[in-house]
């Protein structure tokens, strides 16, 4: 199977409550084999919505990445993000 990507686009509009958000994130992402490629560093926006916060991590299968979004540690992660800030996050299929 191959792998796949989680894609984030985010403007955070309340720092400490983003960061309880990604103090819990980072924990279910790891416990499902997620790493992060990218997170929040350096960044040119080209076309569409400029976000300041642009995280890309890394997952074994499309599977594992939805089920790691749907899991209960991720989605308790998620209830800090929710009025802290403005996503849009995508799983994407690797090439083969």
């Amino acid at each position: 199977m191959p792998a796949a990507y989680w894609i984030a686009h985010v403007h955070v509009t309340d720092a400490e409550g983003y960061a309880r958000y990604a103090k819990g994130a980072t924990m279910a992402i790891e416990a499902h084999g997620g790493t992060f490629l990218a997170r929040g560093g350096r960044y040119v926006q080209l076309e569409g919505n400029d976000r300041a916060r642009n995280v890309l991590a890394r997952f074994p299968d499309l599977e594992t990445a939805v089920a790691c979004y749907n899991s209960p540690e991720y989605q308790a992660a998620l209830d800090h993000a929710r009025d802290a800030a403005v996503r849009d996050l995508v799983v994407v299929e690797a090439a083969e």
